[in-house]
Formats: structure tokens, C-alpha cells, sequence
């Protein structure tokens, strides 16, 4: 992931019913829900959460996928792993082990996915 992409990503994740969508399709995993019940689940009209789905869809965090007449989204755990990966990268001066057991998780589980970094 690169600076612009990073930007993009945390951009849209900046306003809160958005970053509420979010959290809820990294809870949900990689069966996602159907737009409606995103909506339902954290309050929103069906066209405030048709907008801010397509902001997260448009920065690479989610994407959707037809289900019939419905739309499923569903997080884009790749996007995440990069992102987190791009923010953590240089944690500590290339000492995650100061930094916590939280970027030192993230780190290993970047590593399992792609090899050493």
C-alpha cells in the first residue's frame, strides 16, 4: 500500500457511521451482510448507508457482491491487513517489540500471510 491509498482508506473511515459499517463487516467476516441489514444494524436510511457503502467500497476496505436482488458487502481483509501493515510498519525504529502486543500481532500475522518482511 502506498501513502495515497493509505489516505484514501483512512479518509473514509473518518466519519463515524461509516467507520460503524466497517467494524461491523470486520465482525461479520467474509460472508458480509446484505445493504439493508447494514443499515438496519447501525441506524441508517438505506440511502445514507448506500453512500457511505459505496465511500467504503470506493477506498477498497469493502466490496459487494450481487446476491440475487440484494447487494452483499463484506470487508476486504486484504485492503485491512495492507493498511494496518502500512501504519505499522516502521513501529519502534524496526522494533515492534517496544511498541506492544498489539503491533507485534499485527505484524506476525502480516508476516504468516506474505513471508518474511
Amino acid at each position: 500500500m502506498n501513502e495515497t491509498h493509505a489516505v484514501t482508506a483512512l479518509a473514509a473511515l473518518a466519519h463515524p457511521q461509516r467507520l460503524r459499517i466497517f467494524r461491523l463487516l470486520v465482525l461479520e467476516g467474509p460472508n458480509g451482510l446484505a445493504a439493508s441489514e447494514i443499515a438496519e444494524a447501525v441506524q441508517a436510511s438505506p440511502t445514507g448507508a448506500s453512500f457511505h457503502l459505496k465511500e467504503l467500497d470506493r477506498a477498497g476496505l469493502i466490496r459487494g457482491t450481487r446476491d440475487g436482488r440484494y447487494v452483499r458487502y463484506a470487508v476486504s481483509v486484504e485492503t485491512m491487513r495492507q493498511l494496518l501493515n502500512y501504519l505499522t510498519e516502521d513501529c519502534c525504529q524496526g522494533r515492534p517489540d517496544l511498541c506492544g502486543k498489539t503491533i507485534r500481532r499485527t505484524k506476525s500475522l502480516c508476516r504468516s500471510k506474505d513471508g518474511p518482511q
